[in-house]
């Protein structure tokens, strides 16, 4: 089971889904293609159940942030030999700004790792864990990378360093001196959908940099707010459009589900989707930020969720799945030890139930 604190965790994403990445580099959560999907990783709710780390082989420092005006995460290790930074990006569609970020994200985490001082060792991990931790997938190497089928998902992980493969884990150890650099993409797609086409180390990092243009052009059009916290509001403004889906507008009470209230305890939900009061708090909050535009999309998405209902004279129901999806039945995953023992976890969430 995971013992880290939440607050050791960074949130990435392409406004479809969302990972969570330790301070150590270690990818904890991930779920493809939408918040709400079945985790690829999660050992955040069990060591068991996926992760994917890169980092230093010894004993190292880190600082943490995100690149100026971003969701892309910068990661620094220092060691006594030397220094190094990793971008961590759920990367958008190719040239997508503005309003459009994230219309066409590939479903794609990249990871790009250079030594700025010294040298350095590293090793990699990458344990994909499909539907909670009950796939293990087959890995096999492939040009370019590793494969790994099972299940409905298929991922595709380009690797820039030679891997060893040990039933469903890959792990990789390279050496990597100052000015040089290992980018890794990891693409999904469902079992059934077309091949994706490997991503070389340069596609890699245009990608990365056309992410972050992509948010800047992003933050230029919303972020105006000028007062107290100024860089605080503007992070949030910018999480808050991280938990965005895109396609709907519908806005996530949060990325992960069953994190408890208390640690060891059993009040433990899944907040993955949509709540109509809470989501009306957000679009405030947003135009606190100086965020308003993506309101008219989120009453778009909460009339077509609502309009049945309406017609039918019913009470309104107080939440929906992030796209409109009305029966959210909870159910428990018993495989799971939950985070530093917290049981049960729970996909799902029964206050759909609930009426005002």
């Amino acid at each position: 089971m995971s013992t880290l604190p939440i607050a050791d965790y960074g949130l990435i994403s392409d406004c479809h889904s969302a990972a969570l990445v330790s301070r150590m580099g270690s990818v904890d959560w991930l779920c493809f293609p939408r918040f709400d999907a079945p985790s690829i990783f999660g050992r955040l709710l069990d060591d068991d159940a996926g992760h994917w780390s890169i980092h230093p082989t010894v004993e190292c420092t880190t600082t943490r942030r995100y690149v100026d005006q971003t969701l892309v995460l910068e990661t620094t290790f220092t060691t006594s030999t030397g220094k190094a930074v990793l971008l961590d990006s759920m990367v958008v569609g190719k040239n997508e700004r503005g309003h459009q970020l994230g219309a066409e994200a590939p479903h794609a985490l990249l990871r790009s790792l250079r030594c700025t001082d010294g040298e350095m060792e590293f090793e990699s991990e990458y344990a994909p864990r499909p539907e909670y931790g009950q796939v293990y997938p087959l890995l096999s190497e492939i040009e370019g990378g590793v494969r790994a089928r099972g299940g409905a998902s298929y991922l595709r992980l380009s690797s820039p360093v030679p891997v060893a493969l040990d039933e469903s884990t890959c792990r990789a150890r390279f050496h990597l001196k100052a000015g040089q650099t290992a980018s890794f993409a990891l693409q999904y797609r469902s079992s059934w959908e077309p091949s994706r086409e490997d991503w070389a180390q340069s596609e890699i990092d245009s990608r990365i940099e056309d992410t972050i243009n992509a948010w800047r052009s992003w933050s230029s059009l919303h972020q105006f707010y000028q007062g107290p916290w100024q860089e605080l509001v503007s992070q949030s403004g910018r999480i808050l459009q991280g938990l965005t889906y895109y396609p709907t507008g519908a806005i996530v009470a949060a990325a992960t589900t069953s994190l408890p209230e208390t640690s060891g305890g059993s009040r433990n939900w899944d907040y993955r989707f949509c709540w109509v009061r809470d989501g009306s708090l957000t679009l405030e909050a947003l135009w606190v930020a100086a965020c308003p535009d993506e309101a008219s999309k989120f009453f778009d998405f909460l009339t077509g969720a609502a309009l049945s209902q309406m017609q039918r004279g019913v009470d309104l129901q107080i939440m929906f799945g992030i796209g409109g999806e009305h029966d959210l039945t909870e159910r428990e995953l018993s495989h799971l030890s939950g985070w530093r023992g917290s049981r049960p976890v729970r996909i799902g969430n029964g206050a759909w139930k609930q009426r005002h």
